[in-house]
């Protein structure tokens, strides 16, 4: 079943979010660091190594994030450079404060990533770090990998190169206000060219084959002491946001392609069957997709602000199963090496503060370009990062399965036995008697069992709730 990222909103205070507390206990996630590897952060903050890092104070740089986010890893600043445009990518610089082999070090490969709850998360790093000397915040001088990107007047990436730089952001802004600039037209350059440059990448993905899902995000809406679900279709700005990153990821595939040393983040083609299946969960959805047109343009027209779109946006994570990492030396790729979603080469390297590989990432590139070989200590770890990262993926996946069950049958809990509308959005191939179903209010995905009759697929159907509360942390309906 796919699975949704949560955020809270409002008061956190109320039965939920004594219940999430419980969750963390539960599954056994780290809590408090150790020791040394606080002292280690504390003396980083102090005196972090910027030894080889040039002076870029001079960019104005600026981040765009969630309101409530203090471990900002990228800023930009865009600017037109010739026919084209120059994109100015700065990527926490987090190896100057974290010294291989260390505690610090040692701590960051066991939690791989940062963990998030929709109340909290727990942290790759010491909050001293992520939130604080590492984070690029508004008005402080802080250490970075700086991409340098040039663009065509299409859009195409015609030159890259990333220095040691250190640089300052002079604004903290966030998705809705900078959308709001720019449909106003208030925003001015740099900020206005976020949209030209982001619009232009998109057309870039289109003509390579590349697709970006706008996933709804699911709010876990808090008032009066009570609390609903509620979608939030993503904005445009976030797409172009993210298409900065992903120029980045790719630059730093192909250099690292060129040097024949590097770690790849790899997605195989989608199996027929699961193409087919995704059709029937279309049909179900009441998504008009004729034989003859494409997934990718069929994703592109959809709305993540309607609700059977937004529905299907989250079955079409399915496609993106099989997604891992690869790494490779002495020039041999590995096979496949593309990205199928991104349609080229890719890996992560822009969220250093909360993924372990994108430390090693910035390093392969920072070598490369500057025609070294990768540190040592880079080339050690290399072997066994695709390992720790899937771990540490499966991990935060079970996170968040384990958040959108409890959220989903806390939200239902006394709702037993109640009558819902629902669709069959998909079924077992074992068990026809057995699905999966999305309920048109409230906007739940949910399993169905206990009827005797195949389920019809991309049907509506009245379904009875039969399992749902905070002790089950799950719910479970069954035909009407």
């Amino acid at each position: 079943m796919p699975r949704r990222h949560l955020r809270m909103t409002g008061a956190a205070d109320c039965s939920l979010g004594a219940a999430l507390r419980a969750l963390r206990t539960e599954l056994d996630l780290p809590t408090g660091f150790p020791a040394r590897a606080m002292a280690e952060a504390e003396e980083a903050v102090r005196a972090p190594d910027l030894s080889a890092h040039e002076d870029a104070t001079d960019l104005p740089f600026l981040t765009i994030d969630p309101p409530a986010s203090t471990d900002l890893d990228q800023a930009m600043h865009l600017e037109r450079h010739g026919r084209g445009y120059r994109v100015h990518y700065a990527i926490a610089d987090v190896a100057a404060f974290v010294r291989p082999g260390g505690a610090l070090d040692a701590e960051a490969h066991r939690r791989v990533t940062t963990l998030y709850f929709p109340d909290d998360r727990i942290p790759l790093h010491p909050t001293a770090l992520s939130e604080g000397a590492a984070s690029l915040l508004p008005g402080e001088t802080r250490p970075a990998a700086l991409w340098r990107i040039d663009l065509d007047s299409d859009g195409r990436a015609v030159a890259t190169d990333v220095t040691r730089a250190l640089v300052r952001s002079r604004a903290k802004l966030d998705y809705a206000g900078v959308q709001r600039q720019i449909d106003a037209g208030t925003a001015e350059e740099p900020l206005a060219l976020l949209r030209e440059i982001g619009r232009l990448r998109e057309e870039q993905e289109l003509a390579r084959g590349g697709i970006s899902l706008n996933v709804p995000e699911q709010e876990i809406v808090v008032r009066d002491g009570s609390y609903g679900l509620a979608y939030r279709a993503p904005l445009p700005a976030e797409g172009w946001n993210a298409q900065l990153s992903l120029l980045t990821g790719m630059a730093a595939a192909h250099l690292m392609a060129e040097t024949g040393t590097g770690i790849l983040r790899t997605l195989p083609i989608a199996p027929d069957g699961a193409v087919a299946r995704l059709r029937r969960s279309a049909h179900a959805l009441r998504i008009d997709w004729p034989h003859h047109v494409p997934y990718a343009e069929v994703v592109r027209s959809l709305d993540p602000r309607q609700g059977n779109h937004a529905a299907f946006l989250q079955e079409c994570t399915t496609l993106l199963r099989g997604a891992g990492y690869t790494a490779f030396d002495n020039g041999d790729l590995p096979d496949p090496a593309v990205h199928a979603a991104v349609a080229d080469l890719y890996t992560h390297c822009t969220a250093p503060l909360r993924r372990l590989v994108d430390r090693y990432a910035s390093e392969l590139c920072l070598a490369a370009t500057a025609g070294k070989e990768p540190p040592e200590w880079v080339r050690e770890a290399l072997p066994a990062l695709p390992k720790e990262m899937a771990e540490g993926t499966r991990r935060a996946n079970t996170v968040e399965r384990a958040c959108v069950d409890l959220v989903e049958a806390a939200l239902l809990e006394g709702r037993v036995g109640e009558l819902f509308d629902a669709y069959v959005v998909d079924i077992q191939d074992r068990n026809p008697a057995i699905g999966t179903v999305h309920l048109r209010d409230p906007a739940i995905v949910g399993r169905i069992e206990g009827g005797t009759a195949a389920l019809p697929l991309g049907e509506r159907l009245r379904v009875r709730l039969t399992q749902a509360g905070p002790a089950s942390k799950t719910v479970l309906f069954a035909p009407a």
